[in-house]
This record gives C-alpha cells, structure tokens and sequence, in this order.
C-alpha cells in the first residue's frame, strides 16, 4: 500500500536537496507545534485550543506572526503586542526539529522516504519528552504509552525493522517494546535494591509537616506521588516531637507508608490521618533509580526501533547521563545537583542509533544475537 507513495523512483525524478529544503523547512513546522506540546502537555492543557497566543497578554497569534524561526529573529525574542520576552526555547525547539527532520533525510532519503518520514516522527516524541522531563521531571504517557502504540502500528511495514514480512516486522516491533520495557524496569527495581533511600540531615528543630498530598520540608514539598512507587515504600524518621490533631508523642520513631502509619508501637491508617507535624533533624525518603516514565519510554523506542537499539540505548543513556553528571556535580555541588532527568539520555541515546552506520548497527546486533532469543518467526 505504500509502494507506490514512497517508491524511490517517484521521490527521485525531484532533485534530492530539494526535498533536504522541504524536510527542514517542514521540521521547523513540526517544530512550532512542540513548543505547544512542551508547554501545555505538563499543564493538562489541550495542544488545540485555544489557539497560540501570549502567556503574558493573552494576545492571540496572527499566522503571519507565528512563522518558524523568522518570527523569533525579526521580533528580537519579544511578543509583538505587549514586548513580553519569548524563551529562546521556542527558537531552539523549531531549529533542532528541523534540522533533525533534514538529518533524517540525508541519512534515510537514499533508501527510503517512509523511513526518514518514519525516524522524524520517532525523533519529535523525543524532543518533546526531553524538553518536558528536564523541567517537569515527568514524560507524559501521550509520548509514551502513545509512541508504543505507534510504532507498533508502523512495524507492520516489514522495512521499518528490516523484515520481509508484515509479521515479522510486528513481532519485532513487539520483542523491542518488551524488552525496552523489561530492562528499564529491571534497572528500576535494582536501583530500588540497592539506592532506595535517601537520607536528608535538616536543620535543628526543623519541622516537616505531612498534608494529604505531599510532605513538606523547609526547604520544599514532595507529592507522595513522586515518593511511594509501591505499596513497601517508607518514611522514616525519629521525631523528637510529632503533633496530630487530637494527640501528641516525645522521641518518637515514624514510618509512613502508603497502607500504614506506624508511630512508636501503634499503627494507624494513613486515610485517616489528615495532617501531621514533626520536629526532627533527619529524615529518610524512599526513592528511584529512574522514574516509571522512562520505562514506558524506553518501551516506545523499542517498538520502533527494535530491541538491539534498547540495548545500546540503555548503556549509552547510562554513559551520557554519568558524564553530565560528573560535570554537574563539578561546577555546581554536589548538594545542587542530586536530581537528573533520565529522559533526555535515554533520547539522546536512541537518537546516535539511529544515525550510526548500518554496518555498526548491524554489528552491535550481532554481538547480542549471541543469546540467540529475538529472532523472528521466519527469520
């Protein structure tokens, strides 16, 4: 069905730098769009409506101006009604997509315009995924739960996983989402394993105060949330004074989970207790290795890049988030840089598989065809 509509031949009586102009300049499109979705996906706001329009003024963009790239630079970064400062981010979202559409292109354009149509697609879910984890710390399942449905759709076209047939191209495409889920989500419970707590000293006489959403610590507030990722899942404190709101304790040990309050030797159901406030110098916090967001991430690249690119995206991600890392604790601290968004690791990643060599590819491939337990039916 898609041979005749993507038949190299067809794309080919066109000039082939051409179409380099078309997919850079509809990248740069593509683009303007993941600004919406970057600022609005987090909020729960809908990408359509209302139309783009100023946070500041509420003034609603006019098409003329809300032009990729030219707009930014003619209006100097600023919203033309009201002089409002517009991010750079805009301006640099627009640029990398559409120079990512163009890499896609003059790595794919050759071959295949399905496939660079198709790795354009899978690079702006990662773009926006990136952009949104490295401030929000979430990737919404829209790119997630979304980008595993879709590839798995596109891997009906065997070339997408280098197949002869539609089944083969699927159940590849459904090996890489399980096993980009499943190696992730082994990585999680280790990392649970081996650094599930995190111990925070306070300042003397500190008071930690637990509402029915969130712990608040003087210095910030945490959504139970982002703490109890399963039901075994503590905190644990000494409280050198622990007030409800019908009695009060002295040097008194705490542990909250998500089924039970255990204050001293009496246990409590955590519904039932609806604020809470203690006094102590330490307090010690369950947390993750990576957040469940990136496995389901993780299962999106599989299934449109198969599991091999899980693989090699799992241990490059590692490798690129541990020198980022190091660099960070270098010039900020230590104590300012404890907390990483694996995400856009993850993304870059799988956006170097995607743009290595074939032959490398193919390689790696077949360093871990060694456990012989992918192959396709019929392969």
């Amino acid at each position: 069905m898609l041979d005749p509509v993507f038949d190299r031949e067809v794309w080919a009586r066109v000039p082939f730098h051409f179409w380099s102009v078309v997919f850079f300049t509809f990248g740069s499109i593509v683009g303007s769009f993941l600004n919406v979705c970057i600022h609005r996906m987090p909020l729960g706001l809908s990408v359509v409506s209302p139309p783009s329009h100023c946070p500041y003024c509420k003034y609603s963009i006019p098409w003329y101006l809300n032009m990729p790239l030219v707009t930014w630079l003619v209006l100097r970064g600023k919203c033309k009604n009201c002089s409002a400062p517009i991010s750079v981010r805009y301006f640099l979202v627009e640029l990398l997509t559409g120079v990512m559409f163009l890499a896609c292109w003059l790595a794919y354009g050759h071959t295949s315009a399905w496939l660079a149509l198709t790795y354009s697609l899978l690079l702006t879910g990662m773009i926006v995924a990136t952009f949104i984890d490295f401030e929000h710390y979430i990737i919404p399942d829209e790119i997630t739960i979304g980008g595993t449905v879709v590839g798995l759709l596109l891997s009906f076209c065997p070339i997408l996983h280098q197949q002869k047939t539609m089944l083969a191209g699927f159940w590849q495409g459904v090996v890489g989402a399980l096993v980009g889920w499943g190696i992730v989500y082994a990585v999680v419970r280790l990392g649970k394993v081996m650094f599930g707590r995190q111990r925070m000293e306070l300042p003397v006489d500190a008071r930690i105060i637990f509402s029915e959403s969130a712990v608040h610590l003087p210095d910030k507030d945490i959504p139970y949330e982002e703490l109890f990722y399963r039901q075994s899942d503590e905190i644990i404190l000494h409280a050198r004074t622990l007030e409800l709101i019908d009695r009060c304790y002295v040097n008194v040990k705490v542990r909250l989970s998500p089924k039970r309050l255990r204050i001293g030797d009496e246990e409590f159901d955590p519904e039932a207790i609806h604020h809470m406030e203690a006094v102590s110098t330490e307090i010690v916090l369950p947390r993750e290795a990576m957040g469940f967001g990136d496995v389901k991430f993780m299962a999106a690249i599989g299934a449109f890049l198969g599991w091999p690119a899980t693989v090699f995206a799992l241990f490059a991600s590692s490798f690129l988030g541990a020198i980022v890392g190091i660099i960070g604790m270098t010039v900020k601290g230590r104590e300012r840089f404890t907390r990483i968004p694996y995400g856009p690791y993850i993304a870059a990643a799988a956006a170097i598989w995607i743009f290595l060599p074939a032959g490398i590819r193919q390689e790696f491939k077949q360093v871990l065809l060694m456990f012989n337990i992918f192959a396709s039916p019929g392969q």
